[in-house]
């Protein structure tokens, strides 16, 4: 049994650590409510009157609002369409053996290992050559290529932890293949596929690199947009505070609402 002071000690740890990980969004946020006089002022203001000036100035830029809708409309298609493709492909990797699977499987990991600035400029002549810049689609192609492979490797796993008897008992019941990936599978397999859901919709709306060169003007993202105000001789830093905040709530949101299937272990007690 653990002493008093060794709980103590290691809540205190987990308080500090929580406390470091935390004071980034903590100074971003207080920040968004700050002039550029209290943002600069040393020592920092820790108690100060808050003001919306900020985000009345981004949310009055039409640059930033069309920005935040195409990052929008950009991650949930991407993130719908991973989840698509790349469930019914973990389902045939986790239950099903054929030739080139394991190559295929090391093809999905590896694909991660490939540096974006790599691929940037090759992706940029086939846009082009497509017709396809400054649009939501070769965003939305170029996010599938490193989305669907996470989609598969996270869900991957989640169906092969699914206790095979399950499916076994349901061919009995005379369920096709369809039926018992609809039934089984995919409401077993929702703590992964959330978590999967949750990384795409990350990666995708906070992606710059292929948002920065395959867009112009019409189709900037939100992370573009809170780039270009770092230029000339003053940083807005209140802006680009209340940028960052902005940026940051949606993906907030989406993980509060899927954090319910989350917690694995679905299947401990299933019965047919």
């Amino acid at each position: 049994m653990r002493s008093k002071s060794g709980i103590l000690l290691h809540a205190i740890g987990l308080v500090l650590i929580i406390a470091f990980s935390l004071f980034p969004f903590y100074w971003m946020v207080s920040s968004s409510f700050k002039t550029q006089a209290q943002i600069l002022a040393s020592p920092p203001q820790w108690f100060f009157t808050p003001t919306l000036q900020n985000y009345a100035d981004i949310f009055a830029d039409a640059k930033v609002v069309n920005a935040i809708i195409n990052s929008l409309i950009v991650a949930t298609s991407t993130t719908l369409l991973a989840v698509a493709l790349g469930t019914p492909a973990a389902f045939a990797l986790a239950r099903y053996e054929f030739k080139g699977k394991s190559d295929l499987w090391f093809w999905f990991i590896s694909n991660r290992m490939t540096s974006p600035i790599v691929l940037a400029l090759p992706v940029y002549l086939i846009a082009m050559y497509a017709n396809l810049l400054d649009t939501h689609i070769v965003l939305i192609l170029i996010y599938l290529t490193f989305n669907v492979p996470i989609v598969v490797w996270i869900v991957t796993d989640q169906f092969k932890s699914i206790p095979p008897d399950l499916e076994q008992a349901a061919r009995l019941d005379g369920a096709d293949q369809f039926t018992i990936f609809r039934k089984i599978y995919l409401p077993l397999g929702a703590p992964g596929i959330a978590v999967s859901a949750i990384f795409s919709f990350i990666f995708s709306w906070n992606e710059l690199l292929y948002a920065l060169v395959l867009t112009r003007r019409n189709v900037q993202t939100a992370p573009v947009v809170a780039t270009s105000f770092m230029s000339g001789y003053e940083l807005p830093w209140g802006k680009i505070m209340a940028t960052g905040t902005v940026i940051v709530l949606p993906v907030t949101i989406f993980a509060l609402i899927v954090s319910r299937h989350m917690v694995r272990g679905l299947t401990m007690g299933a019965t047919k």
